[in-house]
């Protein structure tokens, strides 16, 4: 039997689009989309990084039909196929991919792009418990996923929503997913299990670039716990100076407030990147790497501008956390985390950044443990108060 995938059935999105294909999971409301017309972000809030699709039922069988877009870079090695996690009551239950789909190819010197259209795939999961059981399928993190059908051999029903925590948070790539080894096993994800929270990631590749409307559809979703990682993808880009980043990030802050005026916000600096510690950005593809296999990336900047007010990672974790300091006197409930607490030195000596930036599968790993440890274990700010 098949069940339309309405918004009723999905969680972790902040609208859904409707397409000639099916539905599409944005994690930006379309007020926000119109206002950031950058290609980037438009790629990055469309995956569905946190997005799964949750019903009850007794089905043993699901199918669920997909268009995917897929990323590929001009002259660089492909990227990985998006991966489904299905799980049951909570426990993982199933892996699997979908074929066809589009290609989006960009440039990434130009950051222009085309789409080559592909046909609909579907990821099939047999064999499960025959019981009543709360379904979830986590959607690629890294594949703009639209959702064509939804297939069962049991009746489905929406899931009810539960007693646990909303966890809203803001990143980079590196909150977003980046080399992860699944959608469940990103940072954020792993972090939300261990904690107990039920997530909504906004963390969106190479677009952590404190704009407005990121911070006001912040402000407008109800969420019991805040986070934003900031400050890598501002030294990427080479975005702007510290002149401009200092108020850009209490404005930042202001807007989130006004929503959530009392609510637990933590804002975290980035994780260790030696590229940038010291040297600002533009972060810039090294293409004599390929012949190794793999793209690296490579600082672009002179340490000699920082200066003149260049950004790099040890000058915006100094800044954020004199900002925090401050609005902490009148904001008890406004926290600061050092990156480097999740990933610092002797992580980087251990487990390198493979492209010199993104983070592998087993560094997420130690970072989600990590995040739920000094942010939901006891202490932390999101810890769980008991009267």
């Amino acid at each position: 039997m098949t069940t339309p995938v309405t918004a009723e059935l999905l969680r972790g999105a902040l609208e859904v689009e409707r397409t000639e294909h099916g539905v599409l999971p944005h994690r930006l409301p379309a007020r926000a989309r119109a206002q950031g017309a950058d290609g980037q972000l438009t790629m990055a809030e469309a995956q569905p990084s946190g997005v799964r699709v949750v019903f009850r039922t007794r089905a043993t069988v699901v199918e669920l039909d997909a268009l995917r877009t897929k990323m590929a870079y001009e002259g660089a090695p492909p990227r990985p196929d998006g991966v489904y996690d299905l799980l049951v009551d909570g426990r993982l239950a199933g892996r699997a991919g979908v074929t066809g789909g589009n290609v989006m190819v960009v440039d990434m010197i130009t950051r222009s792009g085309e789409t080559r259209p592909g046909p609909v795939g579907t990821v099939r999961f047999t064999d499960l418990p025959e019981r009543l059981k709360d379904v979830e399928i986590w959607l690629p993190y890294n594949e703009i996923t639209q959702l064509v059908a939804l297939r069962t051999d049991a009746p489905v029903e929406p899931l009810p929503q539960g007693s646990r925590r909303v966890w809203l948070h803001h990143g980079s790539s590196i909150s977003h997913g980046s080399d992860a080894e699944s959608p469940t096993t990103t940072w954020p994800a792993l972090a939300a299990s261990l904690g107990d929270a039920e997530l909504i990631n906004l963390g969106f590749g190479g677009s952590a670039l404190l704009d407005p409307f990121t911070a006001r559809a912040m402000r407008d979703v109800s969420a019991d716990l805040i986070s934003v990682k900031l400050g890598i993808n501002l030294v990427n880009t080479d975005l702007m100076r510290l002149r401009a980043f200092t108020p850009a990030v209490h404005g930042f802050l202001d807007t989130i407030r006004e929503g959530h005026p009392t609510t637990p916000l933590l804002v975290v600096s980035p994780v260790l990147c030696p590229i940038h510690e010291d040297t600002p950005g533009p972060t810039l593809p090294d293409f004599s790497s390929l012949s190794e296999g793999r793209l690296r990336l490579r600082a672009g900047g002179d340490p000699a501008e920082v200066a003149a007010g260049k950004l790099t990672l040890n000058v915006i974790r100094e800044e954020l956390s004199r900002i925090v300091k401050q609005r902490a006197a009148d904001d008890p409930h406004l926290h600061y985390l050092d990156g480097r607490e999740l990933y610092g030195e002797a992580d980087s000596a251990e487990l390198p950044l493979p492209d010199q930036l993104h983070p592998d599968a087993a560094t997420h790993r130690r970072m989600g443990e990590r995040f739920a440890k000094l942010a939901f274990g006891a202490g932390g700010p999101f810890a769980t108060r008991r009267a």
